[in-house]
């Protein structure tokens, strides 16, 4: 029965509440806090189990009294009004059952780089940047860029960009893959819809504790910064270039003037970076846990194509297909979007932890 599967939060909650309250505990700083996050994630579980029980509890109490030539009326109410809350709090509560990311709460690097199409992807790396932005601005995220490299025809060969706010992983992290898009570029004369393709990146921010990364384990190199950005471009070898030995993994970011200010925003990216390949290395010794994902969370994967002849926009990973591109890109209106996806993330997620 599902109801057997809710007594073991609700005896964590338990054991947890009698654990904050022991002084061993309370001496010990770490330990508390640790306990009081699980405590504070099981909460609405618990609570939402407490109702569901009850429910439950009250409807076979009214099915007994069914029979009953006094009360059989009331009985019948009550069931026709309890019976339909049982199916909603079983759903609602599978989902709160649901193992959590640790990633969910973190702010994350986002990169966008132009692929196939030349002058035509850096264009549209700018414009689902845009689409980002203005979706940010919606729910009061911040945004910050780190690094750019402009297109030769406009846009971005390369964008990186830290986003800070509220749950901003967890929105955006099934972004990451190849965006394809269809449209006719400014200088097609013919009307020909040409097929171009950025890469999107979307990589957790973490700190120290996450990721250790050893002094000698970083080589740094310094060199002039090239294109934009006033007076001391050419003239001092103020970006830098750092590259972790272990990996290989490099960070380089040349956008602001002083050398310093640049290796702090590469040392950022870097051990974002670092964190990413230890996930993308633990997520392949786990099948299972692959399987909770959407789609492979691949760089190399297709996942979407924006064809604006149609406004059509289509997510390959779950058949989705909307006929809303111009409100997605002009006015951010990721929701549409990633509704859908979080749903099927979810239902996978509860079919694959058998609930």
């Amino acid at each position: 029965m599902f109801k057997e599967k809710l007594q073991p939060f609700i005896d964590r909650h338990h054991e947890i509440t009698k654990l904050l309250s022991s002084p061993d505990i309370a001496s010990d700083i770490t330990r508390m806090t640790e306990l009081s996050k699980e405590q504070s994630g099981l909460n609405e579980l618990v609570e939402q189990a407490k109702i569901y029980i009850e429910t439950a509890e009250a409807i076979e109490e009214n099915k007994e009294l069914l029979g009953d030539e006094e009360l059989g009326d009331l009985a019948k109410e009550e069931l026709a009004e309890l019976e339909p809350m049982l199916p909603k709090l079983e759903a609602d509560i599978k989902i709160l059952m649901l193992p959590k990311d640790k990633n969910d709460d973190k702010n994350i690097i986002l990169e966008l780089r132009a692929g196939a199409g030349g002058d035509e992807a850096a264009l549209f790396v700018a414009d689902v940047f845009r689409m980002y932005s203005r979706y940010a601005e919606q729910v009061r995220w911040k945004i910050e860029i780190m690094s750019s490299s402009d297109g030769t025809a406009g846009g971005f060969k390369e964008i990186i960009a830290q986003i800070s706010g509220e749950n901003v992983y967890a929105e955006l992290k099934y972004e990451g893959g190849i965006h394809r898009v269809q449209r006719v570029p400014d200088t097609e004369t013919q009307g020909r819809v040409h097929t171009s393709a950025i890469t999107v990146a979307v990589i957790p921010e973490v700190d120290d504790v996450e990721v250790d990364i050893k002094p000698n384990e970083i080589k740094m190199d310094t060199y002039r910064s090239s294109g934009c950005g006033g007076q001391s471009v050419n003239t001092t070898d103020s970006a830098v270039r750092l590259t972790h030995l272990p990996t290989g993994i490099v960070a380089a970011i040349q956008d602001e003037k002083s050398q310093h200010k640049n290796k702090a925003k590469a040392m950022k990216v870097l051990k974002a970076r670092v964190y990413e390949h230890m996930l993308q290395a633990s997520l392949d010794e786990s099948a299972s846990q692959r399987k909770l994902q959407v789609g492979s969370g691949a760089r190399s994967e297709k996942i979407r194509t924006y064809n604006y002849p149609q406004n059509r926009i289509t997510d390959h990973r779950i058949g989705l297909t909307l006929y809303a591109l111009d409100d997605i890109m002009s006015n951010g209106n990721l929701k549409l979007i990633f509704e859908p996806l979080m749903a099927h993330a979810r239902t996978e997620a509860i079919k694959e932890a058998g609930l």
